[in-house]
């Protein structure tokens, strides 16, 4: 009854603790919460539920984070916390809060902890248009302010998320002023504009954040200056002030053209030219001038036979500006009435008074030049006019023509000379200049090697194309004509036969399918080769580079794997390389192993390309273990696979002690007869162990001092376990006969063992023996490694042993009473009572578990 009380005061504390800690847990589930900076890489650690809750824990979301079911660690996992995107539609002041939901503590308890995604700069600031453009007057005041609707958007939040503006390239000309905390920015003109001295300024708009390592984006400002009429007409230095005309110029000719210029644009520069009011009524009548263009043209022909001076003064107006002026003075020569004639003898090839001449050649005499005609003319002289490969030389009153330096038929097919004449009359007037043209034709010589347009052409082709694809199209050009410019391409000899090219259109294609893995670039060699005599060659490289398609599976090194691991090894223990290979590139040849068609406790580590086992391993479970795995590789558009046959083999260590399983129990008697003749198989003692190898080949031993086993008439056999009768029978053999048997395997490096005890009763009558208790032994308990000396059993006194079996039947029947009214805990304690039991009786009783494995010498 005592008893009784106590367990149910204890019961009642045990209610109380409970209370308190279910009450204690929901205070503490309500103050547990997580922060963890965005981004983190794999395997950091965010907390701890170990320090508030006890093991074991499990998260029931392991999208970002993952925790340890025993320390109740969080960590994250590969999949990185994006804070913009788990949490898009929170504004920068507010917390980013992700709920997460564990089971904790041996009764499986749901917990909900908040973990808070801290903002990290990982976001720059971003322009809506990279472009801004901005038009202002050139007449803006200093100090002037114009809003720029151009505010750039920044994801973080806080420091990381605020953004500070500034002007880069701006050369003084402008600032900014930033109002609103960012939300108006204003542009500040701060020295005076002029468009005439430059219309447009390009600068850098930046925008940066505030984080600690900030970030920052670019936007172009574009400011156009616009014009104002700020400037008048002013002639340019380059308007003839005097021309001369012949006196029988025809009507429209033109005498002179004037140009004023207003550095302003549009309307603003548009300029009108008229004649001043008090140019001469001759003048008036005898030149008209273009309001627009300022075009000064005859308005009727001439005849003057005497020498003639006028004189126009030219406005140039425009709007809110007074008139420019300047003045042009026309001299009208006098008509001709004499003329010179020139008398040309060709020396170089000609063909209808034209000149042959081929290119590259040195200086050559090409003609001889006399002048012909009235002999009063006086002073008379021959001139080239312009810039031009050709010389005259005066020799004994004629001139000869010249080239002065080779020519060059690709610069320049044709030439024509103009020769000018020009003399004076007796009475000193001067006759207007005459002109003749000589047309010289340069001939062609092949002297230019064909050119090509690029001289490397580099493409990209991915395999397995189609035969015939046409690749690129190259070009070259030749500069000579006829057949010298006449163009035809050609590989190099050792190219692959596989490519070709169209020796007119340069067309290049390849004529078989590419193969990546065999040849991943070629380079090849076009030569363009003219037509002249001799001809002329060029070369240009075109490279090749072969693109890759996820045309090959995985490839393993072997079809079929054979691992061998010993069992009871830790779990994550390597078991095996498992190689694997994929020609392909990049994801194409990227590949992972995974366990298919199996159970067993394996997994493969794709970093290392091993298989490891889970758990421990047990060969008296299960000896060896099959599967497969499978390899794929992450091609596009689809993912190849191949798969790999693998045996593991469990190597036995020696983990298991022998079992007898006769005799059944340590109390077993048997009885002999007197008269049994020596050498006779009494009985037997069978064990065995559940090893391979060495570690279960088990001998047998009698364990006694030296005296008693040489006085012993029963002797056991090491191999088979058989007892026999060693020698006949005497007086003094009858009675009872303890052989205490140590039963040993083979195992290394240290055997196992176990012991039995073989009760054999010498009477003359054979009704069974019983024993009422088992001997024993009070020698050395290392029975493996040191002799046994101490006797071989001592009988312990059989009316104690009564009375401890009747004491300890009273307790267990009350035991049995107190289990009857108590709660749950009682019932366990009642089932490890009788687990403790029945292993007492399993020590005493081994039970006889026949597997095929199992052996005997019988």
């Amino acid at each position: 009854m005592g008893l009784g009380t106590i367990d149910n005061m204890n019961w009642a504390g045990l209610l109380q603790n409970l209370l308190l800690v279910v009450h204690l847990r929901q205070i503490i589930c309500g103050s547990v919460q997580f922060s963890i900076p965005e981004e983190q890489k794999p395997g950091t650690l965010v907390g701890s539920l170990g320090k508030k809750f006890p093991s074991p824990y499990q998260l029931l979301t392991q999208e970002y984070l993952w925790m340890d079911k025993i320390t109740g660690n969080v960590y994250t996992t590969e999949q990185k916390m994006d804070r913009e995107a788990l949490c898009p539609k929170e504004t920068k002041a507010q917390e980013c809060i992700i709920l997460h939901n564990a089971v904790v503590g041996p009764s499986g308890d749901l917990i909900q902890f908040p973990v808070i995604i801290e903002d990290i700069n990982d976001n720059a600031p971003l322009f809506e248009n990279n472009e801004i453009h901005l038009r202002l007057s050139e007449d803006v005041n200093v100090g002037s302010s114009f809003l720029l609707d151009v505010q750039a958007q920044d994801r973080d939040a806080g420091n990381n998320g605020e953004l500070q503006y500034h002007l880069e390239d701006s050369d003084g000309v402008f600032s900014l002023k930033v109002k609103e905390d960012g939300a108006f920015i204003m542009l500040i003109v701060q020295t005076a504009l002029d468009r005439e001295a430059q219309d447009q300024y390009q600068m850098a708009l930046v925008a940066s954040d505030c984080g600690t390592n900030p970030l920052s984006a670019t936007a172009t400002l574009i400011i156009t200056v616009t014009d104002v009429n700020d400037n008048c007409p002013s002639f340019s230095s380059d308007s003839p002030h005097s021309v001369t005309i012949p006196g029988d110029s025809p009507k429209n000719t033109l005498v002179a053209q004037v140009r004023a210029t207003d550095p302003d644009s549009g309307l603003n520069a548009a300029i009108i030219y008229s004649l001043s009011p008090k140019v001469s009524e001759r003048a008036k009548k005898l030149f008209s001038l273009d309001s627009l263009t300022g075009y000064i043209r005859l308005t009727q022909d001439l005849q003057n036979d005497n020498y003639e001076e006028l004189v126009l003064k030219v406005l140039a107006s425009s709007h809110h500006c007074p008139p420019a002026d300047t003045q042009v003075t026309v001299s009208v020569l006098p008509k001709a009435n004499q003329e010179l004639t020139i008398k040309i003898g060709f020396i170089a090839e000609h063909q209808n008074q034209t000149v042959v001449l081929q290119e590259n050649q040195t200086p050559t005499v090409l003609a001889v030049l006399e002048l012909e005609g009235d002999s009063s003319l006086k002073g008379s002289s021959l001139a080239i006019e312009g810039e031009v490969p050709f010389t005259l030389s005066p020799q004994n009153g004629k001139y000869l023509l010249s080239t002065s330096k080779p020519l060059d038929y690709e610069m320049k097919k044709e030439h024509h000379i103009s020769v000018v004449v020009q003399s004076r009359s007796a009475e000193g007037s001067m006759i207007i200049p005459s002109r003749h043209v000589i047309r010289v034709m340069v001939a062609d010589v092949n002297d230019n090697p064909p050119h090509f347009f690029q001289s490397h052409y580099q493409l990209e082709v991915e395999e397995n194309n189609q035969p015939g694809m046409s690749l690129v199209q190259v070009s070259a050009s030749d500069a000579d004509s006829g057949s010298n410019g006449r163009v035809t391409y050609r590989l190099d000899k050792q190219t692959s036969p596989i490519f070709s090219i169209d020796p007119v259109t340069g067309q290049l294609s390849v004529s078989a399918s590419l193969d990546r893995e065999q040849q991943g670039r070629h380079k090849l060699t076009v030569f363009a080769q003219d037509s002249g005599s001799p001809p002329l060659e060029s070369m240009a490289t075109v490279s090749i580079c072969v693109l890759d398609q996820n045309d090959n599976a995985p490839v393993f090194l072997t079809p079929h794997f054979i691992f061998f691991i010993p069992e009871n090894v830790p779990p994550s223990t390597p078991v095996g390389r498992v190689r694997v290979t994929d020609p392909d590139e990049g994801e194409n040849g990227n590949t992972e192993l995974n366990v298919v068609n199996s159970s067993g406790p394996f997994v493969v580590d794709n970093t290392q390309g091993t298989l490891l086992s889970t758990t421990k391993l047990d060969r008296e479970t299960k000896d060896h273990y099959e599967l497969y795995l499978l390899a794929s590789d992450h091609g596009h558009p689809a993912a190849l696979i191949s798969t790999a046959r693998v045996t593991i083999f469990v190597e036995d260590i020696n983990d298991n002690q022998p079992k007898v399983v006769l005799p059944r129990s340590n109390f077993s008697c048997l009885t002999v007869s007197p008269t049994t003749v020596a050498g006779t198989m009494v009985t037997k003692v069978y064990a065995i162990d559940e090893d391979s190898g060495m570690n279960s080949e088990i001998t047998y031993t009698v364990v006694a001092p030296e005296p008693v086993q040489n006085s012993s008439p029963f002797q056991v056999d090491s191999r088979s376990g058989n007892i026999t009768l060693g020698r006949q029978l005497l007086q003094k053999d009858k009675g009872m006969h303890h052989l205490f048997i140590v039963v040993r395997d083979h195992g290394k490096p240290t055997p196992l063992y176990t012991t039995v005890w073989v009760n054999l009763l010498v009477n003359d009558s054979m009704e069974p023996c019983h024993l009422d208790r088992a001997p024993t032994w009070t020698g050395t308990p290392d029975l493996v490694q040191k002799p046994l000396r101490s006797p071989i059993c001592e009988i312990e006194n059989p009316g104690f042993a009564q009375m401890t079996l009747l004491v300890g039947l009273g307790m267990m029947l009350a035991s049995t009473c107190l289990l009857l009214v108590t709660t749950i805990l009682y019932l366990k304690q009642r089932r490890n009572l009788q687990q403790n039991k029945r292993g007492h009786i399993e020590d005493n009783d081994i039970p006889l578990r026949l597997k095929d494995k199992y052996y005997s010498d019988d």
